[in-house]
């Protein structure tokens, strides 16, 4: 009997420690949150915005924006898990709870905001197009309609590009920018589409100085938001707040200028946030 009553205790005793292991607060919540960390869906290929280096850190505007974020939510910087989110895979990414949100150059628009919600938009981009240095026969995007033009899939850009303003382009989609950037270095593409700040951040690496331009068309408005699962408010009001503040103490300016300022970009200043993103 005795046998008996001390099994149930501790029967007892491991439902208690379950029960409270399950509602640790916040930080262990579902959605890209577990065990104190947070994880967050970025660009491992985009100089100046979402970069994975060679020692395995991470730098870009993006990771700095989503940083900020995660910190004000509660999480250090340490705490953060980074994920990749290639273009494609975002909007999946959320649906599944794989990450809380994804800060990746990730343009708000209504046909995405049907699939996701949206903070911000913390940042405002044009597209444009990257040339050769010694490109002279594209100037403008119609030039395009006899050329090979690349871009990522699921990019909004070269859609763009397609329908409206040059629909005879020969489009090539890769998976990420930078096998783009080696077709138009080896001349198996002419052009390369996407957003200035996008571009920017590529022409201005070492390794590229003086061999590309860019054409500073502002072909399209790309406001940059942080996709959330649909529905999420709460965590919307956050990053909205977060976002907010990053801009009024100054840690928004200071991430432009590192990040953007070795390429001499001509950044917009920082947009009205929409709460009903």
């Amino acid at each position: 009997m005795k046998l008996h009553k001390a099994g149930t205790a501790a029967a007892a005793a491991l439902v208690l420690a379950l029960t409270a292991t399950a509602c640790g607060g916040d930080k262990s919540s579902a959605g890209g949150s577990d065990n104190g960390k947070i994880t967050i869906g970025i660009k491992f290929d985009q100089p100046g915005l979402g970069l994975k280096k060679p020692d395995g850190t991470y730098a870009g505007f993006d990771v700095d924006v989503a940083t900020y974020v995660a910190k004000e939510l509660g999480y250090d910087a340490k705490d953060i898990v980074w994920k990749e989110a290639p273009s494609a895979e975002r909007e999946n990414l959320i649906a599944n709870g794989d990450v809380k949100f994804v800060a990746a150059t990730y343009t708000i628009n209504d046909e995405r905001k049907k699939k996701v919600d949206f903070a911000g938009p913390y940042f405002l981009a044009h597209q444009d197009l990257l040339v050769r240095a010694d490109e002279k026969s594209i100037t403008k995007a119609e030039d395009l309609n006899t050329k090979k033009l690349c871009s990522v899939t699921g990019s909004t850009s070269a859609q763009n590009v397609k329908d409206k303003l040059a629909p005879k382009a020969d489009l090539q989609e890769f998976g990420g920018y930078s096998e783009c950037l080696t077709g138009l270095e080896n001349k198996a593409v002419d052009a390369l589409t996407t957003d200035d700040s996008i571009l920017a951040g590529y022409a201005s690496q070492a390794e590229h100085k003086g061999k590309f331009k860019l054409l500073s068309l502002k072909l399209s408005d790309e406001p940059y938001g942080i996709g959330l699962k649909k529905g999420d408010t709460e965590l919307q009001k956050k990053i909205n707040d977060a976002l907010t503040k990053m801009e009024s103490d100054g840690s928004w300016e200071k991430a432009v200028t590192d990040n953007f300022g070795p390429a001499n970009y001509k950044n917009e200043p920082a947009p009205k946030i929409d709460a009903t993103s």
